[in-house]
């Protein structure tokens, strides 16, 4: 029975269709400024000066969400694949994480003329809508950049 539990990995995609060009959506995973204004939950803050983004295969990232209690979440990880402005994969954990034992994210970014679909998939924590933890974190900061965007919009 152990090779059915490999094939039982903890693991979650979310699909999100965002109102903006794919070089936009790319620019907000790998440009420091544009990641601290949605690399968080609503409700919770990164720092400017907390992002540091190193995007190349090898290179590492980190940043720190700050919650509204003063919690620090600090989170880091190593860029495993960059491919501009299609796919990056990174690990992502805490920063004294073994990078190998890492949960795993592959963001994946689909031109869909100005608009553009982006499947973020997550190898590592099971996660699913309402589980107040990893998965509603992250849709919840994808909200956060869906009204970044449409608020750049108005600009």
């Amino acid at each position: 029975m152990p090779e059915q539990t490999a094939s039982a990995t903890k693991q979650f995609t979310i699909t999100r269709i965002f109102d903006a060009p794919r070089d936009v959506i790319w620019r907000a995973w790998t440009d420091p400024g544009e990641a601290a204004a949605w690399w968080h939950p609503a409700g919770v803050v990164t720092p400017r000066e907390s992002v540091e983004l190193d995007v190349r295969p090898g290179g590492r990232y980190r940043y720190t969400m700050i919650a509204p209690d003063g919690s620090e979440y600090p989170t880091a990880g190593v860029y495993r694949e960059v491919v501009e402005p299609e796919r990056l994969v990174f690990t992502w954990g805490n920063p004294d994480d073994d990078d190998d034992l890492a949960p795993l994210i592959t963001v994946t970014l689909a031109a869909l003329g100005e608009r553009t679909e982006m499947t973020f998939h997550l190898v590592g924590i099971a996660g699913a809508p309402g589980d107040d933890n990893v998965y509603d974190g992250w849709a919840s900061a994808f909200d956060v950049l869906d009204e970044r965007l449409a608020s750049a919009d108005g600009a």
